[in-house]
């Protein structure tokens, strides 16, 4: 529950003229400056900070110009994932754009692994390729960006990857993680950075300032959904690149682009929020790395064949459905195994699980058992056992996995997801360590899930207007999170309505006012809800399109949970 500063949010709500609803949940965020609030209740254009405040920019911008300029070949070399193909496209749809030409590399998630290689670039070399600049990767590359110096070739690296403690030695890196890197914002995606790339070589190409800006806010349409699918917080700068590249999405040029909307659902302007394209465009996306090729998504947005970005847009959707199938079938049996109360972490293991869905499989287990979970299926072509893990807030899945290196052929990460690659015999042996491990870090209420709530609000003050004010917070996301209220001691008006065998219709009632909620997923917890009990709720209040198609109000209160009042 949130600390109560009624002083704050009423001197906040005068200032800027909001309900006591929306001011409650920005003093809560830490924005109860009215000119902080203003400036995040509307996300200009003109918020994005300048791209040459980026370490090594101005280098990067003018070996990168000349380049186009020498008509020099150049390869972007990407990730698989959403952020790293978006990233191959936008940089090499600015470069076309400013006269130049470049080829791209994806490495396969199965075959390649993460990470440059240093075959990729030796193959470029043979190829006459002068400059190569790495995008969501490379800030870990050391060997390989020596090996593309011996050949003779200049790398950029863009990156916002975790450095290590020596930077690769390339002509221009650029990363605002970088410890000498005073740029303000921290937290952009691999996209986010390439766009700060493009940003800053436009002008240098001698494009007038409308034209530039045209084009950037045309790109943020792209980094808009890389920012969203690569879980970066949406405040700050990407508040900025999300909130213009999401309502760009109404008018979309790009076949690709099109048509990954129209098979997404997203037909005749109708626009996307940001928790849309986590779970319904960035999937298939996603899904074509996870099964087979990412190649296919950056050729999605780079062609302007529409029949043919329509055959690519289905193909995504193809295999995100296959990717739905073969996740469900492995959750399953995860599921089915039991977990005793002292397991403390988790880890699952089959020789046939196909290794492409682990690290989400992962995450799905970590949503349900609220634990750390590594998900492990070993590859047939060195008999080793690989997978991805996935960790709770309170729990630092790298640590874990740095003391105990002896059973790793590889490992790495961060705090709340990592990968390892074992010898299939030393499972058991991981499992044991992993799980005390954890048992000696975790406190037993760090394995119970907990709801923070934002603002307790009483019914009466959920007005129209109030609920205006609150949409006005998204796009949310992480760092962002949908506003989650709380409504003390009301009462049950009614019997619940079990709707669809799994979920719940219900009535609530507060000094007068009713409250309608749905509630997914709740229908076994129907016999707590009684007509007349007093309970306390925590809600969050999403717009409802369909309602709102059928005359009704455009929004619904979805219960997230609720307990005896008092």
């Amino acid at each position: 529950m949130p600390e109560a500063n009624p002083g704050g949010a009423a001197e906040l709500a005068g200032a800027l003229g909001l309900s006591a609803l929306a001011a409650k949940v920005l003093v809560n965020r830490g924005l109860g400056n009215p000119d902080a609030a203003r400036r995040f209740l509307r996300p200009s254009f003109e918020d994005l900070n300048d791209p040459l405040t980026l370490r090594d920019m101005p280098a990067a911008v003018e070996r990168l110009a000349r380049a186009i300029r020498d008509r020099e070949r150049i390869l972007i070399y990407g990730d698989y994932d959403v952020d790293g193909t978006t990233s191959v496209v936008l940089l090499t749809k600015a470069i076309e754009l400013a006269g130049g030409q470049a080829s791209y590399h994806v490495p396969h998630r199965l075959k390649d692994g993460y990470g440059m290689r240093s075959e990729v670039v030796e193959a470029a070399s043979e190829q006459g390729v002068k400059l190569i600049v790495s995008v969501d990767t490379g800030i870990r590359a050391a060997e390989v960006v020596r090996r593309a110096g011996e050949l003779g070739i200049d790398v950029i690296v863009t990156d916002h990857h975790l450095p290590e403690e020596e930077l690769p030695a390339a002509l221009a890196v650029l990363n605002p993680n970088r410890p000498d890197c005073a740029y303000p914002e921290k937290n952009l995606c691999g996209a986010g950075v390439a766009f700060k790339l493009i940003q800053a070589l436009l002008p240098a190409m001698g494009w007038p300032a409308d034209k530039v800006r045209r084009v950037a806010e045309s790109f943020l349409k792209i980094a808009a959904i890389a920012t969203v699918a690569d879980v970066v917080p949406l405040t700050g700068e990407n508040r900025v690149i999300v909130a213009h590249g999401l309502r760009g999405l109404g008018l979309v040029r790009n076949p690709g682009l099109r048509a990954l909307l129209d098979v997404a659902g997203f037909t005749n302007g109708n626009v996307p929020s940001a928790r849309q394209v986590a779970f319904q465009i960035a999937p298939r996306m996603n899904a074509a790395g996870r099964m087979d090729t990412a190649k296919a998504v950056v050729e999605l947005f780079l062609t302007n064949d529409m029949d043919r970005a329509r055959d690519l847009a289905r193909q995504l959707h193809d295999q995100n459905t296959e990717r739905q199938q073969v996740e469900a079938e492995i959750r399953e049996v995860c599921e089915q195994i039991a977990v005793a109360e002292e397991d403390c972490a988790l880890v699952y293991y089959a020789e046939d699980w196909h290794r492409g869905v682990l690290g989400i499989v992962a995450s799905r287990l970590v949503e349900r058992l609220h634990r750390p979970v590594f998900v492990l299926s070993r590859n047939p072509e060195d008999g080793l056992a690989q997978g991805s893990g996935r960790s709770i807030s309170a729990f630092h899945l790298l640590a874990a996995l740095e003391s105990m290196p002896d059973l790793f052929v590889r490992f790495g990460g961060h705090e709340h997801a990592a990968g390892v690659t074992l010898e299939t015999a030393r499972v058991p042996e991981f499992r044991e360590r992993f799980n005390a491990y954890a048992a000696a870090k975790l406190a037993p209420e760090d394995l119970l899930r907990s709801i923070e709530v934002d603002a307790v609000a009483e019914l009466r003050d959920i007005s129209e207007r109030a609920i205006e004010e609150v949409f006005a917070m998204a796009p949310f996301g992480h760092g962002n999170p949908t506003p989650t209220f709380a409504a003390l001691n009301v009462e049950v008006a009614g019997q619940p309505v079990v709707w669809k065998e799994k979920h719940l219709r219900l009535m609530v009632r507060q000094a007068g006012r009713t409250l309608a909620l749905k509630a997914w997923n709740f229908a076994e917890r129907a016999a707590e809800l009684p007509a007349a009990a007093r309970i306390d709720i925590a809600f969050q209040l999403e717009e409802d399109a369909y309602s709102a198609a059928r005359g009704y109000p455009g929004w619904a209160a979805m219960l997230r949970d609720f307990r005896a009042a008092g």
